[in-house]
């Protein structure tokens, strides 16, 4: 039996995507460096089913199709190179390579170089949705070797997520490491809409002192307007979920408050400094997952450090609840804003021709951070292929404008409880500079150049004329280069 398409590795996203192929009539070849796991997947989960069951990389190599497509969905890193470097021999001309695993996007560009060079066709692809995602329809971000999106495209379209209008949720994204780099980007707005939802909850407990079950009907009230989303709901369900040995508790309240993270929210923040763009959000709930992971340092600290010796009671709890809903859609918006903005710069530097609509199509459907309000999103662009920033966008800016009351209301009764909302409170500071034509730089950049003649430009000269002043009256006239590090 010849394959389709063909698959190594064979942990949870590796077996759930093979099933899905299966499901949507093509033959998958399947290879796990664990012989066993091909084994009992085959007699498994994949009895009866088109898939061959393959015992070495060049058994998997002769089952499959030409042009062959040979996906990777093994860990990042070394890995992905190792297996590359044990196909690429076995390979001709045209064949394709895929890795859709967590890969770093300057990774995805080297490789794209690499085997193209030696004739084959690279895509590196973001893979979102978990492992029900990846079963039943997962959004899919394929960047690399042009020629290879019209070779994947038929099985990758099949098997990704559908929207209302039965649109795939995967279609190509841009050269290089661009699928790569717009997953990351994902994950990153994934950490800020977790971390905005978390400090929700933190203020309906602490503030409120509301009930996990009353949460529940709060989160499930959400779900059912603009905020309807994945992480809604499934917020909505860890509140109600008992403990089976102690089933008087919900298994929240036993949950130890230390996050992991498994590094994409630091590439992103990481590729924003890089940039030069401000993508705050997202780096306050990177830095968010760090504190928590503090436990014993908060535990002794919360023994020594006071907070405020008076605590501003909530006179209406319901209006507080709606001030909270405005809150987190405005900072969502805030968030999805600048990861649009930070994929626009990495556009410019790369010479990616990403289309930001088809983007948040694919987003829409399939992935963690599936919500209702993505469509707005591809509405946005739709109306404006060369929008600087969403928040500009009529729909957006009307939002913001009804919500902006409550959200300040939500940040100043946290600070006033002692209550951290860094996520929330980075997203109102971030609209606050942005809508702010002067800010206070003016004085930083003339500290810049009394302590080290960095120069700055004056308001009543051409930009891009730089000065420097003797601000002692002894320290000169040289002063230093003009630039952005």
């Amino acid at each position: 039996m010849s394959a389709d398409i063909g698959v190594i590795g064979l942990a949870v996203m590796g077996e759930n995507l093979v099933l899905n192929m299966e499901s949507k009539g093509f033959t998958v070849a399947v290879y796990n460096r664990t012989l066993s796991k091909v084994d009992n997947f085959v007699a498994g989960r994949g009895k009866d089913k088109k898939i061959v069951g393959c015992h070495s990389i060049e058994e998997f190599v002769q089952s499959l199709k030409r042009p062959r497509k040979c996906m990777l969905m093994v860990m990042a890193g070394e890995v992905v190179d190792i297996f590359i470097s044990k196909l690429v021999p076995l390979l001709e001309a045209g064949d394709v390579i895929i890795d859709g695993g967590n890969s770093h996007f300057p990774d995805s560009n080297r490789r794209t170089k690499e085997l193209e060079s030696k004739g084959l066709l690279f895509i590196g692809t973001g893979v979102s949705g978990g492992e029900e995602g990846a079963l039943k329809g997962p959004s899919i971000m394929p960047g690399g070797s042009r020629k290879a999106w019209e070779i994947v495209k038929p099985i990758f379209q099949a098997i990704a997520a559908k929207v209302e209008d039965g649109s795939p949720c995967c279609d190509w994204v841009g050269e290089d490491g661009a699928g790569h780099f717009v997953k990351m980007v994902h994950n990153g707005i994934e950490y800020g809409d977790m971390q905005l939802i978390c400090e929700v909850y933190h203020l309906l407990r602490e503030v409120l002192g509301l009930s996990n079950a009353e949460m529940h009907d709060i989160f499930a009230e959400w779900n059912n307007g603009e905020l309807d989303s994945y992480l809604i709901e499934i917020t909505r369900d860890i509140l109600a979920k008992k403990d089976e040995d102690q089933p008087d508790k919900e298994v929240l309240d036993l949950v130890l408050d230390t996050a992991g993270q498994k590094g994409t929210g630091k590439w992103t923040v990481e590729s924003a400094l890089n940039l030069g763009v401000p993508v705050t959000l997202i780096a306050e709930a990177v830095f968010a997952r760090t504190l928590s992971a503090l436990k014993e340092e908060r535990v002794e600290a919360s023994r020594i450090l006071s907070g405020p010796a008076r605590v501003p009671p909530v006179q209406d709890k319901r209006a507080f609840v709606e001030h909270l809903r405005d809150a987190l859609y405005a900072s969502k918006l805030v968030s999805y804003a600048q990861g649009f903005i930070l994929m626009r710069a990495a556009a410019a530097k790369h010479g990616w021709h990403l289309n930001y609509g088809g983007i948040a199509l694919m987003w829409r459907g399939g992935c963690i951070i599936r919500s209702k309000f993505l469509g707005k999103i591809k509405e946005a662009f739709d109306n404006n292929d060369s929008l600087s920033n969403l928040l500009l966008d009529p729909f957006f800016k009307g939002v913001i404008d009804k919500a902006q009351d409550g959200w300040r209301q939500v940040a100043a009764q946290a600070v006033l409880s002692g209550i951290p909302i860094p996520a929330i409170s980075t997203a109102l500071a971030y609209y606050d500079g942005q809508r702010t034509e002067r800010l206070p730089a003016n004085l930083l950049q003339a500290q810049r150049d009394f302590f080290g003649a960095h120069t700055y430009e004056r308001v009543d000269k051409p930009r891009g004329e730089f000065f420097h002043t003797n601000w002692t009256g002894h320290g000169g006239t040289t002063s230093s280069t003009s630039y952005n590090a």
